[in-house]
């Protein structure tokens, strides 16, 4: 089991740009393939990005394609998710996962064993 704290998360107006980082320990983060999804109110929890354990294979949502950029640095234990033209429907609380059964990462969220708490994400118009 590998624990997972997200940060980055905030407030900023349309257009603007965030980078969420999600740190892992207990295990080194080598092991999994991670990734990232979010919540809006009222709505199921959806796939934004993953990549796999040696970082070359990335999947992202058509939403946020050509705008949203995941990465990892295992000597830090650690993912990012670099957003730039962010937009209202980007608003969410969103949650790094990881998974050590799907070497390249899934779009699915049962397929990720560990969750973080979250971090909230708010754009405005």
């Amino acid at each position: 089991q590998v624990q997972l704290v997200e940060s980055g998360g905030g407030s900023v107006q349309a257009g603007g740009s965030l980078r969420l980082t999600c740190l892992a320990s207990g295990r080194t983060s080598s092991g999994y393939a991670m990734g990232w999804f979010r919540q809006a109110p009222g709505k199921e929890r959806e796939f934004v990005a993953g990549i796999s354990r040696s970082g070359g294979s990335r999947l992202y949502a058509d939403s946020v394609k050509g705008r949203f950029t995941i990465s990892r640095d295992d000597v830090k234990n650690m993912v990012s998710l670099q957003m730039n033209s962010l937009k209202p429907e980007d608003t969410a609380v969103y949650y790094c996962a990881a998974t050590s059964v799907y070497y390249s990462g899934s779009y699915h969220a049962p397929h990720y064993g560990d969750w973080g708490q979250g971090t909230q994400v708010t754009v405005s118009s």
